[in-house]
C-alpha cells in the first residue's frame, strides 16, 4: 500500500508550504512509503485529488487544498486531521497502515484488554494480600 500525499510544488502560500513540509517530514521520520504528487505540474493528479476527497471534506468553495492524504485510492484526510492523528499518536491508524512492531500506537482493543487485565491483576492481589 502506497500513501499518496497531494502537494503543491509552486504555492504561494507559507502556510500550505509547511502544512505539506510537516506532513511529509513526519513521514519521513515514520519511515512510511509515501509519493508526492504535485498538482502544480500536472492536471491529472489535480483533477484525481479533487474528484477524490468526499464532499463532505471539502472546503465550501468545493477546491481542496494541499495536502491531501489518500492511502492507494482511499481518502485519509487532509492537514487538520492529520494533525489531530499526531497530537493523537494515531498516525498509522489515520493512513490505515498497521503500526510497526513495539510502538506506542498498539491498537485500541489491545490497549483496554490489557487495563483489564492490569486491573483484574490488582483486585485478585489486594484479595491475597487481605488474606
Amino acid at each position: 500500500m502506497v500513501i499518496k500525499v497531494f502537494l503543491a510544488s509552486s504555492s504561494g502560500s507559507t502556510a500550505i508550504k509547511k502544512k505539506q513540509q510537516d506532513v511529509v517530514g513526519f513521514l519521513e521520520a515514520l519511515k512510511v512509503e509515501y509519493a508526492q504528487l504535485d498538482i502544480a505540474c500536472s492536471e491529472e493528479n489535480r483533477m484525481w485529488m479533487r474528484q477524490n476527497v468526499p464532499q463532505e471534506k471539502k472546503p465550501s468553495n468545493g477546491i481542496p487544498l494541499p495536502p491531501q492524504i489518500f492511502n492507494e485510492e482511499g481518502y485519509c484526510g487532509d492537514y487538520e486531521t492529520f494533525f489531530d492523528a499526531k497530537e493523537d499518536n494515531a498516525v498509522f491508524a489515520f493512513l490505515g497502515l498497521p503500526p510497526p512492531p513495539g510502538s506506542k500506537q498498539a491498537p485500541a482493543e489491545e490497549e483496554e484488554e490489557e487495563e483489564e487485565q492490569e486491573e483484574e491483576e490488582a483486585e485478585v492481589q489486594e484479595e491475597e494480600e487481605a488474606e
